[in-house]
């Protein structure tokens, strides 16, 4: 993410936890989930003419954001709802976390709205994981939809109730065809298999290609999101756990000797040691600035991704569809697929919706 100090998300869940920590869920035999041994939970598909909803857990829209919001839905042919909330501003947040916490659990409350959508991330979402009443987001199961920041709520929602939630456009994304044809195969025409076939982005937007690091196949459940959003959960109660996972990540505006940084917590963590395998999507921006006067001595963002994956005995590759990029994947948080880095493709073995 784009900012200066990403530890801000620490800090304000540090300060959070105070509150009352939500009713640890039941364990179920389900082997594969391993510390999440939840039953997951699918929320319906979506149909022309549901009723989206709108929200902003992070960071303030502005009125054009807005607008151009209910268009995009719209001109897929959905009706848009949205709240008095939405448009609040308190500092860089869109309205109090209370406020923000009340605006998403109304939506997932309410009958008339079959889906959610973030508007943008930003920052703040992390805030309100204390705030969530996750047994009531668990009797009413819905698709929410984000990435970056939201990526806070993927985690939460998915270690806390076990649903599927989605990494993909937020209601301000570029809905471009291929943007609109992963998002419908995956929330409104699902089959038993979808295979993710890479897009070709322009060379500005994915400077390397699509790289394997490592070579190979791997299973298991897709989990992950924003890097300096994932790191920022580290020792968290909303946490999930990496093993028999394929993670998959993305990064904006940070230089390689921070990707170095948050890259060496995770390895640290033992966050990859029992991972199945690793996709990366396009880290937008992240490449040493040539202002810097030490430039000329830094690590390309390919070595330092080169660096900390090429020993790992599992399967690694850069430059997939999803990210701060024009061509998005929707990548269901917490279903079963299929990595090919040799091949560039991840396939879904399942259904993510019912």
């Amino acid at each position: 993410m784009d900012r200066k100090n990403f530890i801000h998300s620490l800090t304000a869940i540090t300060a959070l936890s105070i509150l009352p920590s939500e009713k640890v869920l039941p364990l179920s035999p389900e082997n594969e989930l391993n510390s999440e041994k939840f039953s997951i939970i699918k929320p319906p598909r979506l149909k022309e003419g549901d009723r989206i909803a709108l929200v902003a857990p992070g960071s303030y829209i502005s009125e054009k954001e807005l607008q151009d919001s209910v268009t995009n839905l719209s001109d897929l042919g959905f009706q848009v709802t949205f709240s008095e909330k939405l448009t609040l501003q308190n500092g860089y947040f869109s309205g109090t976390d209370q406020q923000r916490a009340d605006d998403l659990m109304d939506m997932f409350e309410r009958e008339d709205v079959d889906a959610i959508m973030c508007v943008r991330g930003g920052y703040g979402c992390a805030r309100i994981l204390p705030l969530l009443d996750y047994s009531v987001i668990k009797k009413h199961p819905k698709i929410l939809i984000g990435y970056s920041d939201v990526t806070a709520l993927l985690y939460g929602i998915f270690r806390k109730t076990g649903l599927i939630t989605f990494h993909g456009p937020v209601a301000t994304s570029t809905f471009n065809e291929f943007t609109v044809n992963s998002f419908k195969n995956v929330l409104m025409n699902p089959e038993s298999v979808t295979k993710f076939i890479n897009a070709n982005p322009p060379s500005d937007e994915n400077v390397y290609g699509v790289k394997p690091i490592v070579e190979g196949k791997a299973k298991g459940r897709l989990i992950g999101g924003n890097l300096s959003i994932m790191v920022s959960l580290i020792g968290t109660r909303y946490d999930v756990d990496y093993s028999n996972k394929i993670i998959f990540i993305e990064e904006i505006g940070e230089e390689p000797y921070r990707i170095d940084r948050m890259l060496t917590q995770l390895i640290q963590a033992d966050k990859f040691k029992n991972a199945s395998g690793v996709m990366m999507g396009i880290f937008s921006k992240c490449e040493p600035k040539e202002k810097d006067p030490s430039f000329s001595k830094s690590f390309s963002l390919m070595e330092v991704l080169t660096d900390r994956f090429a020993g790992m005995k599992i399967p690694v590759v850069y430059g997939m569809s999803f990210g701060h990029i024009k061509n998005k994947f929707t990548i269901p948080f917490g279903i079963r697929a299929e990595l090919n880095t040799t091949e560039q493709t991840v396939t879904l073995l399942e259904s993510a919706v019912k």
